[in-house]
Order: structure tokens, then C-alpha cells, then sequence
């Protein structure tokens, strides 16, 4: 089977990182825009996540989780620490799709319900269960039939929401703001009624922040700036700073009843290490602000360029240019030395480390939009 048949594969060869930078393998240094999916934001390389997984791997590089490990305790208590109030239970995996199985099944566990209910253009992941929650045709529809008791609704329709959870429903998930579905934020109105409606049929309400958590969006977890509270929070992407860590963090109701699942890789010991050292990273030096005050001076700056739209928050920015999405991120890649990913078609988005500064801002602000004068030539 070739390398490329999940991922298209890039002209670049990747060979190094420090920080924002990449490095290809004749030297060329690129600006990371993308952070290859918001997994490195305390920036590739930092010597704290560095030293502490090398220091564990070292000593133990795995043990399963049955047995206690310092460094996956350690993590516990760190994830406790940092999650939204009364999510403090802790179940780690490897991947977001896996945590948000983990949430889909504790839900359906806890309440006896079937139904799930998600949002068009949500993005949950590509396992069976997760892939059940999400919108897309393009990545559906080669593994149908999936999960079959799964309602969609618009995103951000508080009516629809309402109408849409009943006694059968076991959970609605969500992402505060949709990553792959075009940098879509949601309005505190959208998710208030998400909570209501869940209290009201007895339903978890679980909040996908995958993309969104660990300050990305200026604050720890989006979910704080609407101040509203789910029964779980998924995340992972960066959790480890680019290793591969996912946690399901709930509340005590839920947890009751999640004890037949299982992961065999659940917390190693090197990945705990590397995962506990970048929240100490993201809380230490205040990563969340950082995403704040950088963001609002990128979206500031983006907002004077010729395109459609801008929109996003902290440093998740998408950036509508309408059909060229792909051509105006392969000349940001060769001619400017940036890297970007898409969001669709239409959207350009922006997840760098979230270690950027101003200076990078502009850099990135003059590059699209001598980029852009180039495409409507």
C-alpha cells in the first residue's frame, strides 16, 4: 500500500523544527502556519517536553495501564487540574477519534440512550463510531452503513438543537468552534441551548475540543469564554506536544460506567511525561494569553486584505478566498516559505504554535496578500 493513501504527500521533505520553524531537507526554513493540525503548540522542539520524554525513556519507555506509572499519575493530576469544573475524571488514549469514541460510548452507558446528535460540517474523526458524528459525505460514505441513530443539525441553530435531543438521545457533541468544517465559531446562544436541552432529556452534552483546547482559541478550553459547561471535554492533537495522547475528561456520572473500556497504549509512560511537561509548558508561560493577543493582531491584520471573510478565534483563523484555497496554500509554500492547511475548499486556516509573535503576524499578513495579488491576476 503507498504512503500517500491516506495522506496526499507533499513536495517537501520535513527533516527538522524549532519553534514556528520547519526545516526541509536542503535547509530551507518555513513557517509553520498549520502545526501539522494544532499538534505542537509550545512549538517544535521545546527542550522541557523534549528532556522530560527522553528522561522517561530512559528509565521505562512502556508499561500497560493497569499498572501505576509515576508519569501517567502525574498526568492525571495535571489534566484534573487544568480540566473544566467537575470533569475531573481522566480517561487517556491516543488520538481525538479515540477520545470522542470513548465519550460516545460513555454516554450511551450512562444514559441507556442511542441517539447521538451532531452538527453538519462537524469533524469527530474517522473510527466507526466517531466517523457515525461526523458530517462530511467524503469521509462517510465509503464505510456505510455507520452508527444509524444519528441526527444532524445546522450548526449553530438553537432551535434545531432543542427540537432534535429527546429521551432516546444519549449525547450531543460538538465542537465550540468547527476546525474542518471551515473555522466555524459558535455563539454562547448555540451552546446554552445544547446544555439545556441535554439537562432537559437526561443526555450528556459533550464538547469535541480536539482542535479548539490546551489555549488554542485563547483561552484553556474554548468552552470557558461561553461559560457554559459540558458533562465531557474531549482533547489531544497537542496534548503531548506532537506525540501521539488523547484524553476523554468527564464528570462523575459518566464515569460510573466506563470500566470495559480499554486501550492497551492508554498513558505511556514516555508520552505521559512529554504530555504533563507541555501543560506545565501552556501554563507556565502562558500560551493561552499569548494565542489571545496574537490572534486578535492577525485577524486585525487579515481583515484589511481582499478576501471573503475572516473569522475564528485566538489562533484557530480561517481565511475565505473562495475556490483557490489550494492554490493560494501551495504558492503561501513555495514562494513565501509559509505552510498552511485548508479547510475545504474555500477556507485557508491558520493553527501555528502558539508561540507566534507579531513579527510572525506580519510576515504571514504580507505574504497572503502578495499571494492573493498573484491568484486574481
Amino acid at each position: 500500500m503507498p504512503a500517500d493513501f491516506v495522506f496526499s504527500r507533499k513536495p517537501i521533505t520535513i527533516e527538522r523544527g524549532e519553534d514556528v520553524y520547519l526545516y526541509d531537507d536542503s535547509g530551507t526554513e518555513y513557517l509553520d502556519m498549520g502545526a501539522s493540525y494544532a499538534c505542537v503548540p509550545a512549538g517544535h522542539g521545546h527542550p522541557d517536553v523534549v528532556g522530560a520524554a527522553q528522561s522517561q525513556l530512559a528509565d521505562l519507555t512502556f508499561v500497560q495501564g493497569s499498572y501505576p506509572t509515576s508519569a501517567r499519575d502525574e498526568l492525571y493530576e495535571k489534566l484534573s487540574s487544568v480540566a473544566p469544573p467537575g470533569l475531573d475524571n481522566v480517561w487517556l488514549c491516543n488520538s481525538g477519534t479515540e477520545a470522542n469514541e470513548a465519550a460516545l460510548k460513555f454516554a450511551r452507558s450512562a444514559t441507556g440512550g442511542t441517539k447521538f446528535v451532531a452538527t453538519k460540517r462537524g469533524f469527530h474523526g474517522r473510527t466507526m463510531g466517531a466517523l457515525s458524528t461526523t458530517w462530511k459525505p467524503k469521509y462517510r460514505k465509503p464505510f456505510e452503513p455507520l452508527l444509524a441513530d444519528v441526527e444532524f443539525v445546522d450548526y449553530g441553530d438553537s432551535e434545531a438543537i432543542a427540537d432534535a435531543v429527546d429521551d432516546e438521545t444519549a449525547a450531543v457533541i460538538l465542537e465550540p468552534v468547527q476546525g474542518e468544517g471551515g473555522v466555524n465559531p459558535s455563539t454562547t446562544a448555540f451552546l446554552e441551548a445544547a446544555r439545556e436541552a441535554t439537562d432537559d432529556h437526561g443526555a450528556a452534552l459533550v464538547f469535541d475540543e480536539v482542535q479548539t483546547g490546551l489555549g488554542r482559541t485563547g483561552t484553556f478550553w474554548a468552552c470557558e469564554a461561553a461559560g457554559v459547561t459540558p458533562d465531557v471535554v474531549t482533547t489531544a492533537k497537542g496534548l503531548a506536544n506532537g506525540l501521539p495522547m488523547g484524553a476523554t475528561l468527564c464528570a462523575d456520572w459518566l464515569a460510573e460506567d466506563a470500566g470495559p473500556h480499554g486501550s492497551t497504549f492508554s498513558g505511556g509512560p514516555a508520552v505521559s511525561a512529554a504530555a504533563a511537561a507541555t501543560l506545565d509548558t501552556i501554563v507556565g508561560e502562558d500560551l493561552p494569553g499569548n494565542a489571545a493577543e496574537v490572534g486578535d493582531y492577525l485577524v486585525d491584520g487579515l481583515s484589511d486584505l481582499p478576501v471573503r471573510d475572516v473569522r475564528g478565534e485566538g489562533l484557530l483563523v480561517g481565511i475565505e478566498v473562495g475556490r483557490g484555497a489550494n492554490r493560494v496554500l501551495r504558492d503561501l509554500a513555495i514562494q513565501h516559505q509559509i505552510l498552511a492547511l485548508p479547510a475545504g475548499r474555500t477556507v485557508v486556516r491558520l493553527l501555528p504554535p502558539l508561540t507566534m509573535t507579531r513579527e510572525h503576524a506580519d510576515e504571514v499578513v504580507g505574504a497572503l496578500e502578495a499571494t492573493l495579488e498573484v491568484t486574481e491576476a
